[in-house]
């Protein structure tokens, strides 16, 4: 779905959340509490992305976070367009940045269409019109089309956009797109040019999700600026740090310091970045992202300035639950080392007294490839034994 089609909004990472991943217990052991899940950037419009709370052992269902307005990725520019794929990757539209313009034009009008279908369809019988028509007597309804469903909520503010983005010509499109549709960009992700359109961002309320300090690392992000993020947020822009990526998202509060660090971001405003602005943009600030009365019990306890590279967490608190502690952990590391050396030891053991030492997987697949070839040769056996029978009886008559 990712590589294939380029409007793919019916898809749920909702429906394939795994609560058993182990970046979900090293991120609580730098400090996030909450993550939003989200599709590729392989699609023009891709699928719906779901906000987790980090309840290590719970299962999937437990750990959405409740009562969230629902949002959906977006995305621009290479990725989207394919060009990086290699030369066998030039059949499916769009192949260039214009035809990515019209897949968003062709997809809302469609979706306008969907939801008013008295202004397209032809006069019918036997299919009842959806409430918004029942004054048209006559009017034949389309059928249910879920990627549609999910673009009609984004067009009645039921749900809401972050859009990948790197190039500032394709964030201008995409806002001069939504202008005409009616519809907001709730974040431009990544964002590394958003530095050049700041006013046209606030001018059009969206807020901006950015990268610390990546750039270079392909063609289209060769203009991008460790100062972007003090910039966005000097202009009034609700301005966050993104990871992108597990390992960095054990580490947001080190990329939170770049901000002092590229653009003398204040330490208060700095933090923010990776706490009250990403819950403003993700419409969870009433619940998280600062310690308040009424608020979700999520804290941290950090051994230092969180800012500092010298900073380690001790304990992070979901819902008022502890879900990590460094002291346990500290314990259960010496408690799986010790596991690890009686396993090997048992090995060992069982090696000196001549034991089968083959891996288990290779055992099952040589059984398997043994199991193959005897069937092969009772099939062939038979095979040759009725071409006799049939020889035989052919002679006979």
């Amino acid at each position: 779905m990712k590589g294939t089609e380029s409007v793919s909004s019916e898809v749920r990472i909702s429906d394939v959340i795994n609560s058993d991943n182990i970046n979900i217990y090293r991120q609580l052991s730098g400090g996030v509490t909450v993550s939003q899940i989200l599709h590729g950037s392989a699609n023009t419009i891709g699928g719906q992305t779901q906000l987790i709370k980090l309840r290590w052992g719970q299962a999937p269902e437990k750990m959405k976070f409740e009562g969230w307005d629902g949002f959906i990725k977006f995305a621009l520019g290479e990725n989207v367009k394919q060009s990086n794929w290699g030369d066998r990757q030039v059949i499916r539209f769009p192949q260039t940045r214009m035809g990515v313009e019209q897949t968003l034009l062709d997809a809302f009008t469609r979706a306008k269409e969907y939801e008013h279908p008295s202004l397209t369809l032809p006069k019918g019988k036997g299919i009842k019109a959806p409430p918004q028509e029942e004054n048209l007597r006559g009017v034949v309804a389309p059928r249910r089309n879920l990627k549609l469903d999910a673009l009609v909520e984004i067009l009645n503010k039921k749900r809401f956009i972050t859009c990948h983005s790197y190039v500032q010509s394709e964030i201008n499109m995409l806002m001069h797109v939504a202008d005409s549709m009616g519809f907001k960009v709730n974040t431009f992700t990544h964002i590394l040019e958003g530095y050049k359109v700041a006013d046209k961002m606030k001018k059009h309320g969206a807020g901006a999700s950015s990268f610390a300090d990546w750039w270079a690392y392909k063609y289209e992000v060769m203009e991008a600026i460790p100062y972007n993020g003090a910039i966005l947020n000097k202009m009034g822009i609700i301005t966050a740090y993104n990871s992108d990526d597990a390992e960095m998202a054990r580490r947001l509060n080190q990329e939170a310091a770049k901000a002092v660090k590229y653009g003398g971001v204040s330490e208060e405003d700095a933090w923010k970045f990776v706490t009250l602005n990403p819950a403003k943009l993700l419409h969870v600030d009433n619940r998280v992202g600062s310690i308040k009365e009424g608020k979700d019990a999520d804290l941290v306890l950090w051994s230092d300035n969180p800012l500092s590279i010298y900073a380690r967490v001790l304990k992070t608190f979901v819902d008022g639950t502890l879900y990590y502690d460094s002291e346990r952990d500290e314990q259960l590391r010496k408690e799986n080392e010790k596991e690890r050396v009686r396993l090997i030891q048992k090995m060992i053991d069982a090696k000196k007294q001549g034991e089968q030492t083959q891996k288990p997987m290779m055992k099952l697949m040589m059984n398997f490839i043994v199991r193959k070839w005897k069937l092969c040769q009772i099939i062939n056996e038979r095979f040759i034994s009725c071409n006799g029978f049939y020889r035989n009886n052919s002679n006979v008559n």
